[in-house]
């Protein structure tokens, strides 16, 4: 039985967040939306009363083994136990559900790469919260490359959502500090892994990848600013050298309309929002996390804590749903190799 034959793991989240609400909701729309089956990460006892307050009847039942999931899924949503300290109030976090929130992600993490799993999906975390009670990794990404005994830019994230796939060569620093962070090594690193791991996971041979300029209209010729003639054109040539399929730098405030991503595969953009304004103006409900470069499969949904909406019965899980389907069906391509 391979991993594609087991089910997901999905991880806690932030408690007081809307990760309860759209596991419990997600769950509660299997049928209908085909969501592969899972196991939760984390504490039946949140889910229970969030699911009290929501309204919703769903069974929950604590499991030992992940793989116990396949045949409880259809009457029950199966829960791995990870018990949160302290009270959880839906919208009002605290540090001390903090090393919760980090067990199971490193419980999730264990249970794939030990073979009871089949790849991990992540609910929202609080990086301000985490950070507060000493988690020492800006966000989910870094924190996945260090259990899987990696460097930080050996992994890569990846928003996926309605025709479009777009990965940020720099993610979670200040705007002010991206410039000095570019290097042609990093974006020809970038390139490689999303070159590989597109093919792997979507099946695309030779991926067409569009490089966005770091600067209005990709520096116009160095008079806007020498990055693109300095870093990142070099960078496209060494990328080119390496056999990959490469066009750039475009100017950013064209790359993402309809008629221009037809003619690519995946967009590498120089910083977060300018690779996360795209996908969540095109596809804010559905849009998927996805990280390249691990040696499981990670998705996450696209989206915070929400932490106004957790308990009003107001949080959409289709992100979730979208993060749990794309989890499941990039893993059996990936094991169904080239």
């Amino acid at each position: 039985m391979d991993r594609a034959d087991k089910p997901l793991a999905l991880t806690l989240g932030d408690p007081a967040g809307i990760g309860p609400d759209i596991t419990l909701l997600a769950f509660a729309a299997r049928r209908a939306s085909g969501t592969p089956p899972f196991a939760l990460i984390g504490d039946p006892d949140v889910l229970a009363a969030r699911a009290r307050a929501l309204g919703l009847d769903v069974k929950i039942e604590m499991i030992g083994d992940p793989r116990e999931a396949l045949s409880r899924f259809a009457s029950a949503l199966p829960v791995v136990p990870v018990v949160v300290g302290g009270e959880v109030v839906a919208g009002r976090p605290s540090h001390k559900a903090a090393p919760a929130v980090q067990r199971s992600i490193e419980h999730s993490v264990a249970l794939v790469r030990g073979g009871a799993a089949s790849a991990v999906v992540t609910n929202p975390i609080s990086k301000a919260v985490l950070t507060r009670a000493g988690f020492g990794f800006p966000g989910h990404t870094e924190f996945l490359a260090a259990l899987a005994g990696l460097e930080p830019s050996d992994a890569v994230m990846m928003l996926v959502g309605k025709d479009l796939k777009v990965v940020p060569v720099t993610t979670h620093i200040a705007l002010k500090e991206v410039a000095g962070a570019l290097s042609k090594e990093r974006i020809v690193k970038t390139l490689a892994i999303t070159a590989r791991e597109v093919s792997r996971y979507f099946g695309v041979a030779r991926p067409r990848i569009a490089i966005a300029g770091l600067n209005p209209h990709a520096g116009e010729d160095g008079t806007m600013g020498r990055e693109e003639i300095d870093i990142i054109m070099p960078a496209i040539e060494a990328a080119r050298l390496q056999g990959l399929n490469v066009s750039g730098p475009h100017s950013a405030d064209t790359l993402f309309h309809a008629e221009v991503r037809k003619g690519y595969d995946v967009a590498v953009a120089m910083y977060h929002d300018q690779a996360l304004i795209p996908v969540k103006t095109l596809a804010f409900d559905t849009g998927v996390n996805v990280t390249l470069g691990l040696p499981f499969v990670r998705t996450s949904p696209d989206h915070g804590t929400a932490l106004a909406l957790a308990g009003t019965g107001k949080a959409s899980p289709h992100s979730l749903i979208a993060a749990l389907r794309l989890a499941n069906a990039i893993q059996r391509n990936a094991d169904a190799g080239p």
